[in-house]
């Protein structure tokens, strides 16, 4: 990690920890057990590529400029940012903003010439030549599906602050295997343009999950400005509409996306959670228009009958299973048990988790699919503590947090057991909410 990453990082962290003791965090779980530092050691896995500080700094810069609140991270930030660039230039290379822009996505995304920049890539596509987008979340070669065949993931891990330690941060690629590589799915929705590209954007700035709002925002708006600058898409200024995705405990996406289709708008950068996204995504294919996600990582979107209109940035749950067991294994447990919120996120990961872990010699002492809106887990961490795993893996959101407090309370947490999470828990809210005990 360079010196000027740490320092960003160190910066960011400060600046959690001001807000964490402005709400007064809690030292203590109400059995008296302390809860400095006790998430200290958890692991876990974040689709994730090391952004270039260039990046991060125009990313946040840019955000604060607009009157907002400084990035505190930047986890898929880079993945809307790219989500937007790879829609815009697709609409360059088919002509239109109308549905047919669907069917040149995964060509922009591979394939041809190089390019990183919108401006270039257009240059390049107003000449004739074919191209090959890599953005500032990586190469986005995409399967004939719409999914990332290769994805960059995070190994993160939570310091004595109860703050994820990005000094301890490495990274780690996984790619789809040949039998999972699927021809280009044909557009089955025509819907024409009006020569005016509109994105919406549906990411939570209420619920549970609103700490994943801001980056994406930031990266969606950032690179539509950044079009902009460059000419636009079809010689136009590209529109855009921003919405409140909620989560999926209210109906509130599904009024936005009510909204944003009646506003004509030609693709929508999708909620942060696999969950909602399903929730909406019949609606938004149907009209022809493109859902895009640079955060849903459920391996059932992989095959959904999404007429040819769903792709995403983030990589699918077949890779990161792979490479969260991979972890577990690595680290010399013998047996684990696995947490997973009962939703398509959840129980698609468990389970592609138990598999893998089987294959590699470590023993599935359990596997417990609760109710995340469950407010008291003392029952589920019993079971757990009855059946002593060397490790616990949980496949969580915010709720997490209740987990681990409970964890912490009977005496395993992740001072004592190996636990690790995936890139619904880790972040720093996790750490937030632990103290809160929300």
């Amino acid at each position: 990690m360079t010196s000027a990453r740490m320092r960003r990082f160190t910066v960011l962290l400060s600046g959690v920890a001001l807000m964490a003791a402005a709400c007064g965090r809690a030292d203590s779980s109400s059995n008296g057990t302390s809860l400095t530092g006790a998430l200290e050691g958890m692991k876990g896995t974040k689709p994730l590529v090391e952004l270039s500080d260039e990046f991060a700094s125009r990313l946040n810069a840019f955000w604060v400029a607009k009157g907002n609140p400084p990035l505190i991270d930047f986890t898929y930030g880079a993945e809307a940012y790219d989500a937007v660039v790879l829609i815009a230039l697709a609409a360059e290379a088919a002509g239109t903003d109308g549905s047919a822009l669907a069917s040149e996505i995964v060509n922009v995304s591979k394939g041809g010439q190089k390019c990183t920049t919108y401006a270039e890539c257009k240059a390049l596509l107003d000449a004739g030549t074919d191209i090959d987008y890599d953005g500032v979340s990586g190469p986005q070669d995409m399967n004939g599906n719409g999914d990332p065949l290769v994805g960059s993931y995070g190994i993160l891990r939570f310091g004595a602050k109860n703050r994820i330690d990005h000094s301890q941060t490495y990274y780690e690629v996984a790619a789809a295997p040949a039998s999972l590589i699927v021809d280009n799915e044909p557009v089955t929705v025509e819907r024409a343009g009006d020569g005016v590209l509109t994105i919406g954007s549906l990411a939570p700035e209420t619920g549970a999950r609103t700490s994943g709002g801001p980056p994406k925002f930031a990266g969606v708006e950032l690179a539509i400005a950044d079009i902009n600058e460059a000419g636009g898409v079809l010689g136009k200024p590209v529109d855009y509409l921003r919405g409140d995705s909620g989560d999926a405990s209210t109906d509130i996406a599904s009024q936005t996306v009510e909204r944003l289709l009646a506003a004509d708008v030609d693709a929508i950068i999708a909620a942060t959670s696999s969950s909602v996204s399903l929730a909406v995504i019949d609606t938004v294919v149907a009209a022809g228009v493109v859902h895009f996600s640079p955060s849903n990582t459920s391996d059932r979107l992989s095959t959904y009958d999404d007429k040819g209109l769903y792709f995403r940035t983030a990589p699918p749950d077949t890779l990161q299973g792979v490479v969260v067991s991979g972890l577990i294994a690595t680290d010399g447990n013998s047996s684990v048990y696995i947490m997973a919120l009962d939703d398509a996120y959840g129980t698609g990961l468990a389970a592609i988790a138990e598999r893998v872990l089987t294959e590699s010699g470590v023993t599935v002492l359990g596997k417990k699919i609760y109710d995340p809106t469950t407010t008291n887990f003392d029952a589920e961490v019993n079971a757990i503590k009855a059946a002593d795993p060397d490790a616990v893996l949980l496949i969580t959101f915010g709720e997490g947090a209740r987990i681990l407090r409970s964890m912490v309370a009977q005496g395993i947490g992740p001072n004592v057991k190996n636990v690790y999470g995936v890139d619904g828990n880790m972040e720093n809210a996790l750490g937030e909410r632990f103290e809160a005990g929300e």
